[in-house]
């Protein structure tokens, strides 16, 4: 099932999310419905704080290529182990931020420990994208958007325009 995404300024996406104690069956058909939000979205990450819930998940899937299978990953109480001293540029945006892109700077591979939806820990080396968009998604889990990487300017302008899409969005 589709879920609606929060826009910002939404106060729960400055939340910290807690930790997933227990893998619940409503936790696994949260994590389906995330990616089915994301996939329809298009996105290629999803955080649960921007569907309303304040949860440690994430879920990505970074292929792009329609020659590869989609990989799917649902992360439940996601970390990153370790960061390369190495940076990456990537021109980011945000599904709670549409149609807002920005340059963010972050490590270029990281290593992040997880459990999966079947309870399992699961590490993983990730770089390029996927190590952009891991970093991105645990950053909704600490309350934070790409956007606070940005220079205040940029950052206030994009919000306000969020603030008058948001608007128009109510008016329907």
């Amino acid at each position: 099932m589709k879920r609606p995404i929060l826009i910002h300024p939404d106060p729960r996406l400055k939340k910290v999310a807690a930790p997933v104690a227990d893998l619940s069956d409503d936790l696994r058909v949260l994590a389906d419905d995330m990616l089915e939000t994301m996939y329809d979205a298009p996105g290629i990450g999803l955080a649960a704080p921007q569907v309303g819930v304040l949860d440690r998940l994430i879920v990505l899937d970074c292929v792009k290529d329609d020659a590869q299978p989609p990989r799917p990953l649902a992360m439940f109480n996601p970390e990153i182990l370790a960061a390369s001293d190495e940076l990456n540029v990537y021109e980011e945006g945000c599904l709670s931020i549409p149609e807002q892109f920005a340059d963010v700077t972050r490590p270029a591979e990281v290593t992040v420990r997880w459990i999966d939806r079947d309870g399992r820990e699961q590490q993983e080396d990730m770089g390029g994208l996927w190590a952009t968009c891991v970093q991105h998604e645990i950053d909704h889990l600490e309350g934070k958007l790409f956007i606070d990487y940005l220079k205040p300017l940029k950052r206030q302008l994009i919000t306000r325009k969020m603030q008058k899409l948001k608007r128009e969005m109510a008016r329907g």
